[in-house]
């Protein structure tokens, strides 16, 4: 007894006619006949009594046929499941360290959105179609489509004497301990205000997540994206005085990598969209 078997016989079953069911199921009448008899050896009993007009079911029929259903049914979800799998769209995206969670998530949220059917691979770093990236940390021969742009604010341990402060003068920080982040791009936009203090960097990081780390642990004070900080314990943030310090989050790809179709259905999305009004985590 096979799925082809089953087909057939719910066919004449719902039918009570041959030729309708033949018709039904696009075959030819004999063919048709030839399978529902091999089904019946196959189970051992008459499915069908043949009339002058059409045919009659037997209580063994009766019986059979909301098994087959069910049995159809099941054969059907299997089969689109695995089918759904292999239409699956598939997506790899690289996140560098120091996107903030807030803007990972909304990010992710889009991309399911847009994209029917994703299948997404997530991994750290330079990997995938394209990355979530800084607009500084993208490769020459890579494109770059801004989906943020945020400022810089003052990271402060939530005990430092300035903390209760509502805002902060130039002045204010000629004696503070700073710690910086060589590596990143901001760093040397922030070498003529760092060098102003009297009192030598209190700790060096390789990131500004690192950064982050260290003001949270009392070390002293950082420049930070504000998507970093968010509630983070123990650190307060305060307006940098510094004008214009910002940073663009966005996506880095090369060009041929929009011949992957969900990259360029998201891609299409975005291009379509204002970042700060519709991405805003």
């Amino acid at each position: 007894m096979d799925i082809r078997q089953l087909n057939a016989f719910i066919a004449v079953f719902e039918e009570r006619n041959i030729t309708s069911a033949a018709q039904r199921l696009f075959t030819s009448q004999p063919t048709l006949s030839v399978t529902i008899r091999q089904l019946e050896e196959a189970l051992g009993t008459t499915l069908f009594e043949r009339m002058p007009r059409g045919v009659e079911v037997t209580d063994d029929a009766r019986t059979l046929y909301p098994q087959a259903r069910r049995l159809l049914a099941e054969a059907q979800a299997l089969s689109n499941q695995f089918r759904q799998r292999n239409d699956r769209l598939l997506l790899g995206i690289g996140v560098e360290g120091d996107i903030a969670a807030s803007h990972l998530e909304a990010f992710l949220e889009m991309a399911y959105r847009v994209v029917p059917n994703l299948q997404l691979t997530l991994q750290d770093g330079c990997g995938g179609d394209a990355r979530l990236s800084v607009e500084e940390d993208c490769c020459e021969d890579e494109l770059f489509l801004p989906l943020w742009e945020e400022t810089f604010v003052l990271a402060l341990p939530a005990d430092h004497a300035l903390a209760g402060r509502a805002e902060l003068s130039e002045a204010d920080l000629l004696d503070v301990q700073w710690i910086t982040c060589p590596s990143h791009p901001s760093h040397q936009r922030l070498m003529e205000f760092y060098t102003r203090s009297a009192i030598p960097v209190a700790a060096v990081a390789g990131s500004l997540t690192l950064a982050l780390r260290l003001v949270a642990a009392g070390a002293g004070l950082a420049m930070l994206p504000a998507s970093m900080l968010g509630l983070h314990q123990g650190v307060v943030t305060l307006p940098a005085p510094i004008p214009n310090l910002i940073r663009r989050v966005g996506l880095c790809y090369a060009a041929q990598a929009l011949d992957t179709p969900a990259l360029t259905l998201l891609h299409g999305h975005l291009q379509g969209i204002t970042s700060q009004q519709h991405l805003a985590p």
